[in-house]
């Protein structure tokens, strides 16, 4: 089901800003500011971001959950005020409605809760597949159910998980539910903010080696947020840095952190001398 983007880079972020409109007793917020980058195929970007950064307002642009409609009286959806976000050779900015759903079948998105918010009244098996019946619900029953028995194993979850449900599953069992979800599809890219958060150093590893499997074996490209260090020395090919809703250094872990320049570059380079794992990070932010 995977597809390649035509034009070489799957990602290509041009001078990118983004601003979550006034609301309210709210003022508008502008989350991003000229964000400069590329996502070459087979590649993994790592980004880290200080508090309120932009770190998952980029991911939810991204991926296309930005643009999804909201409930009436919902959150604030985020917009693209400057510069241009092209995916998997979609321009965003004032994407229809038809092109947004084309590109979400193409890329897989591990929100930040994805693992707290697994719908409790499914079983893992109808989780998983419910994207692929999304796209056609009249898709070949025997098929569906062979498609998430692969899924499932690939994520490393025995087979008799599938008919459990997510109250019955630990923190890091859901997590890997909920990436064999983002990964149904096939998708030419995904994107996991947060893949690690709220899990044990233990499962986190193990979930760090997966994503480097899966990325290994289905040749997609994908950006992955996190504030663990570790983890995305593992797992990426590249760094960005997002300070206040800018790029304020990109290149390898090692370009980056060798000579740094910016304040929170040098915090960040200061922690890895320092033996600490991660960044600490408040609660997850809307408009971060």
């Amino acid at each position: 089901m995977s597809r390649p983007a035509a034009h070489g880079y799957p990602v290509v972020v041009s001078d990118l800003s983004v601003e979550y409109p006034a609301r309210s007793v709210s003022a508008a917020h502008v989350a991003l500011h000229g964000v400069d980058f590329r996502v070459a195929p087979g590649e993994v970007l790592g980004i880290i971001g200080s508090a309120g950064s932009g770190t998952t307002t980029l991911a939810r642009v991204l991926s296309g959950a930005a643009f999804e409609p909201s409930p009436a009286g919902g959150e604030v959806r985020p917009v693209i005020t400057g510069g241009e976000a092209t995916v998997l050779n979609r321009p965003l900015r004032g994407i229809s409605k038809r092109k947004l759903n084309e590109l979400r079948f193409h890329v897989g998105y591990l929100a930040q809760d994805a693992s707290t918010t697994l719908p409790s009244d499914r079983t893992v098996a109808e989780i998983i597949g419910e994207p692929i019946l999304e796209r056609d619900h009249r898709y070949n029953r025997a098929a569906l159910a062979t498609r998430v028995a692969t899924m499932l194993d690939s994520v490393r979850l025995p087979l008799g998980m599938l008919e459990k449900f997510p109250y019955q599953l630990s923190g890091g069992q859901r997590q890997r539910v909920a990436l064999a979800r983002a990964l149904v599809l096939g998708p030419s890219l995904l994107i996991a903010d947060q893949p690690t958060a709220g899990i044990d150093v233990t499962v986190r590893d193990a979930v760090s080696h997966l994503l480097t499997e899966l990325r290994d074996g289905h040749t997609f490209s994908a950006i992955v947020i996190s504030h663990d260090l570790p983890v995305l020395r593992q797992v990426a090919d590249r760094l960005a840095v997002l300070d206040q809703g800018r790029v304020v250094a990109i290149g390898t872990m090692d370009e980056v952190f060798d000579d740094p320049s910016h304040p929170y570059v040098k915090a960040l380079a200061g922690a890895i001398d320092d033996g600490h794992a991660r960044v600490e990070d408040p609660a997850p932010d809307r408009l971060r």
